[in-house]
């Protein structure tokens, strides 16, 4: 393959002339990196009691967390106690690595302490200002040549992990100049700002909505004054029924009658509340071969068997189907209900606490009938509903955007990464 002019071919792919693939050992060497340990303490490991209220922070791999660290959920050690350790002692603007356990995260520590304590599941880089961007740095950790060199290695091993050692054979692919490096660390900055601000929105939403439906569907906020709520069984709303298995032979067919749905379909929706996609569907003279039900458009559908109950997940048919025998459907009258509301309803029911005692979780649609209710005359159903559903859009409006500024960074990555698009 012809390499493009101001490009070289290196074992990690084509890169700009000017760029180096170069070890963690040699940018050791050359004094680019000046620090690089882990927190193996030894025998100076801490225990469990001697963690205390307030102090020096002890990292661990869980509380690096979207590039930063997370102080909230860290312990804490005495002063006294922190300064026995030689080793995973880091500093403000050190970049960490979670290298133990849980591997590939990382963080640029910003601390006004004058240090923290790393556990043995992270590692730290200090880096040389006048040859190589700790922001830099932080992203190049993350980077696809990297991250595939430390995955190659801990598949020849059965532990999950990447020693300090291993650490230094890896390689970087590092622009030449800081001018660029820091080019590079802006812009992907810019695009994590972005990410961070959609997350905290999305955050703020689901925790209004949260609020909302306990309001609305406790009667405690009223919208439409339609009338008393009555206290009813969900067997009085609609009927609760359990699914057919369809031998394999059935399975696969793309188009048909009806769409049958399994519980792991219930995944490929996502944070859809219906269920609009289907890999397998019946035709009614398979349906009726096998004495399968249908299922009428509107029916609540959940897992009734197995550990996928415990997930909570409870979707819309959007049209007539058939389900198999792991899953159950509530099929609803609805001349007394919105079926949107009852879903809102029963989003708030914990299925996973009314298992039966078993060895194979089991729902019992008779147990589930006899649950009881306050339910408002229909207008207000309807009215509840379409406030909680307007939520819902705006919510999936900005995962949508979410999802399409990771996907945005994550191509900025593979092009800024490796120089195949320059910033300076």
């Amino acid at each position: 393959m012809e390499v493009r002019k101001g490009y070289k071919q290196t074992e990690f792919g084509v890169i700009p002339n000017d760029w180096n693939a170069i070890s963690i050992q040699e940018l050791m060497d050359s004094n680019a990196i000046v620090g690089h340990l882990d927190g193996n303490h030894g025998a100076l490991y801490p225990r469990s009691n001697e963690f205390v209220e307030f102090g020096v922070p002890y990292i661990t791999a869980n509380e690096l967390t979207g590039y930063k660290v997370s102080f909230q959920t860290c312990k804490y050690l005495s002063q006294e106690r922190a300064r026995r350790f030689r080793k995973g002692v880091a500093k403000n603007g050190d970049v960490l690595f979670a290298h133990n356990a849980t591997v590939g995260p990382t963080a640029l520590l910003s601390t006004e302490l004058d240090y923290v304590i790393l556990s043995t599941t992270a590692t730290y880089f200090r880096c040389n200002p006048e040859k190589i961007k700790n922001t830099f740095l932080l992203y190049a950790l993350q980077s696809q040549h990297f991250v595939s060199q430390y995955k190659a290695v801990m598949a020849q091993s059965t532990r999950n992990q990447v020693p300090i050692t291993t650490q230094r054979k890896l390689f970087f692919i590092l622009p030449s100049t800081l001018a660029e490096q820091e080019a590079i660390a802006e812009a992907l900055s810019d695009a994590d700002a972005l990410i961070e601000s959609l997350e905290t929105l999305l955050a703020k939403k689901r925790q209004v909505k949260q609020g909302a439906m306990s309001e609305l569907l406790g009667g405690k906020r009223r919208v439409v004054e339609s009338g008393e709520w009555e206290v009813k069984r969900l067997g009085d709303l609609g009927v609760f029924r359990g699914g057919n298995g369809f031998p394999t032979r059935f399975q696969g067919a793309v188009d048909g009658a009806y769409p049958f749905y399994k519980v792991s379909d219930m995944n490929n929706e996502g944070n859809s509340t219906f269920m609009i996609r289907s890999n397998n569907w019946v035709s009614e003279e398979t349906r009726k071969q096998v004495g399968a039900n249908t299922f009428p458009k509107n029916t609540i559908v959940f897992a009734k068997i197995g550990a996928a109950i415990f997930l909570e997940r409870k979707k819309i048919l959007s049209q007539e189907s058939c389900i198999d025998n792991n899953m159950m459907g509530f099929i609803l009258d609805e001349k007394i209900t919105d079926y949107k509301f009852i879903h809102f309803l029963f989003l708030n029911i914990q299925l996973g606490k009314l298992v039966s005692a078993t060895a194979l979780p089991s729902l019992n649609g008779k147990e589930l009938a006899n649950l009881s209710y306050r339910i408002p005359p229909l207008p207000e159903q309807a009215a509840i509903a379409e406030i909680l559903s307007d939520m819902d859009a705006e919510i999936r409006a900005v995962e949508g955007k979410l999802s399409k500024a990771r996907a945005v960074k994550a191509g900025m990555m593979s092009e800024l990464l490796t120089g195949r698009v320059r910033l300076v």
